[in-house]
């Protein structure tokens, strides 16, 4: 069975910066050579997430939002007190959205609704180079 792997690497801003990353995936699978099977997608690190909306303004500052409401920054976490870098925040919302997404693809295209994006979003309080596995598996 094939398998495919390759590196996207994203540049970030941190406090839930929002990135499209379904060209880079989709490009990736386009140029696999495997017709048919699926893709997962893993950021490295435990202060970001993979998932997937429909990538428009209202939503991007709708999820920011939505975080701030659920996990809120700027209040103490018990994290902080072993490192002392003030984010536990971001720790905690990357596990309520995990740092993976797997999506079947057919044809050698992903198989994404109509408004479907696959995102990047880094909680962390700071910018950070950011890199995401993408591997494929398929025939």
């Amino acid at each position: 069975m094939p398998v495919c792997r390759d590196i996207i690497k994203v540049n970030t801003v941190g406090f839930c910066s929002i990135h499209d990353i379904t060209p880079d995936v989709s490009a990736i699978v386009d140029k696999s050579g495997i017709f048919q099977g699926i893709c997962t997608v893993a950021v490295r690190g435990s202060t970001a997430a993979v998932s997937t909306i429909e990538y428009e303004p209202g939503l991007l500052e709708d999820i920011p939002g939505l975080m701030q409401k659920l996990i809120p920054g700027g209040i103490p976490y018990e994290h902080d007190k072993t490192w002392g870098d003030g984010n536990g925040f971001s720790h905690l919302r990357s596990f309520l959205l995990k740092t993976s997404l797997t999506v079947p693809f057919d044809h050698s295209k992903l198989d994404l609704g109509t408004w479907q994006q696959i995102i990047l979003i880094d909680f962390d309080n700071r910018p950070r180079s950011r890199e995401l596995v993408v591997q494929l598996v398929g025939e």
